[in-house]
């Protein structure tokens, strides 16, 4: 949902999002591609330094860079430090988008993916954070309550 949002709301604007190097990740890739979003691959367990490096490349470029920010084996709700240490180095705010949809199924999986059923409404919450002044424990604490904030936690 979150690509699809983001394109929606930026449609020109150049794009990247760190999608992990595994198989999985190929799909997601490709998805990214379709949007007109590049993938950058690797993630904290393989690949992590060439990844950001390759992030702050972008960001300095003038582009966005997209997270998600508790990785493809989770836990799930938790928050990695890579979205906050390039935050908080590059001195930009977070964009944190978030929905929840009227009616779904909920897969059975470590991070309870949602599904939109078709016809339902989907309500999207969106809002730039600034992390200025925080350390990397504070801003972590305040991003995973902002996140939370619009999240079904079932």
């Amino acid at each position: 949902m979150s690509p699809q949002a983001y394109r929606a709301i930026h449609p020109h604007h150049p794009a990247n999002a760190i999608v992990s190097s595994h198989f999985d990740g190929s799909l997601i890739a490709n998805t990214l591609n379709f949007l007109g979003i590049k993938p950058l691959r690797g993630s904290s367990r393989k690949g992590a330094q060439r990844v950001l490096l390759q992030a702050f490349k972008h960001i300095k470029a003038g582009e966005e860079v997209l997270i998600t920010p508790d990785g493809p084996k989770g836990p799930r709700h938790s928050m990695s430090d890579g979205a906050i240490g390039i935050a908080l180095k590059s001195q930009l705010p977070i964009f944190v988008m978030n929905f929840q949809a009227k009616a779904y199924w909920q897969m059975k999986s470590w991070d309870h993916f949602i599904i939109p059923k078709p016809f339902t409404t989907i309500d999207f919450y969106l809002q730039s954070l600034s992390l200025e002044g925080k350390s990397l424990p504070q801003a972590r604490d305040y991003l995973q309550a902002k996140m939370l904030e619009h999240t079904i936690r079932a």
